[in-house]
């Protein structure tokens, strides 16, 4: 079985991936996928975080066992099997590149492609350049303090009719650019 996610970003518009990876992968395995399709240094601290269908974030998946608090359950990527947590198309995913400013791609599971193996992860889809791995920690707080103030502004604007969020654009998960890969 094949999982193909669509995976775009809030920072960069232009931005999408596509990856195929086989259903017995390991979250891991997906990560140096997305890192060699971005150019990420796939050393750098990162984690999964599995998504309600409002990207609420409901389970971590990370690379360490931190042992922050020993109560708590720890999902470690290379040990967790993809099919073992995914089983829906639609199903939504956040992967947390920069822990420092909590920055990350928002991920679909766009297909399963069911009778199929494949080997190795592939990027089927490659469009614009990635999100930095990291900014100056003083520079993504002037760009947080900036966009407060335009939103306030705009807030202010539209006043009581406004209930929507302008952080993610779910179209961007459409098919458009979307080529099925034929794994006959």
């Amino acid at each position: 079985m094949i999982f193909k996610f669509r995976i775009v970003s809030d920072e960069v518009s232009n931005f999408k991936r596509e990856i195929d990876i086989d259903a017995t992968a390991t979250f891991q395995d997906l990560k140096n996928a997305i890192c060699d399709s971005v150019g990420y240094d796939k050393n750098q601290m990162s984690s999964f975080f599995l998504c309600d269908d409002s990207w609420e974030k409901q389970k971590e998946i990370t690379m360490e066992d931190m042992d922050v608090d020993s109560d708590q359950d720890v999902w470690l990527m290379d040990e967790c099997v993809l099919s073992d947590y995914l089983d829906d198309e639609g199903q939504k995913m956040l992967f947390v590149f920069d822990y420092m400013t909590d920055r990350c791609l928002f991920m679909e599971l766009r297909s399963i492609i069911t009778g199929k193996i494949l080997k190795d992860p592939v990027c089927t889809l490659s469009l614009g350049q990635a999100p930095q791995q990291t900014i100056d920690i003083d520079e993504f707080t002037k760009n947080l303090d900036d966009k407060a103030a335009a939103s306030a502004a705009d807030l202010d604007e539209l006043g009581e009719e406004f209930y929507g969020s302008d952080e993610y654009d779910p179209s961007e998960f459409d098919a458009e650019g979307y080529d099925e890969i034929n794994y006959d």
